[in-house]
């Protein structure tokens, strides 16, 4: 699972992200892939969002729940980028905790993003520095 993906990030699991089962409540994994992918912007591009100007907006998200995520459990998000094509690309997710020193997952999913000018408010084509800072860290031409 690792050998994939070259991102890997922290996530805490906090009280109010608990349901009345005891366990994450399913929307919330869409926040963890939030803060997993603006950490992977920051540590690929050492991108600083500036929303007056270009961006990425959210176009498609996608989940599968495994094993339910629990309060206090320590647990860490994947993420890669799986293909690029001229105005969006795919992240994936995995969501896992490491049990014995294996990961364990606990959740998949995937984010169709688009390249966004807020200026002119519209999609753009996915600009070559972006390509290029994603192609070098990912280790291929995606």
């Amino acid at each position: 699972m690792q050998e994939k993906f070259n991102h890997r990030s922290s996530t805490e699991v906090r009280y109010v992200d608990v349901d009345a089962f005891g366990h994450v409540n399913n929307a919330n994994y869409l926040t963890y892939f939030e803060q997993a992918r603006v950490r992977y912007f920051e540590d690929v591009m050492g991108w600083k969002y500036d929303w007056s100007e270009q961006g990425i907006i959210l176009a498609r998200a996608e989940i599968n729940y495994q094993i339910p995520v629990l309060f206090k459990d320590n647990i860490f998000i994947l993420t890669r980028c799986s293909r690029i094509g001229t105005k969006s690309f795919d992240l994936e997710y995995n969501v896992v905790k490491v049990v014995d020193g294996k990961d364990i997952l606990l959740a998949d999913g995937k984010t169709v993003m688009v390249a966004f000018d807020y200026q002119i408010n519209q999609s753009i084509l996915i600009p070559d520095n972006w390509i290029s800072a994603i192609n070098k860290f990912e280790g291929s031409n995606t």
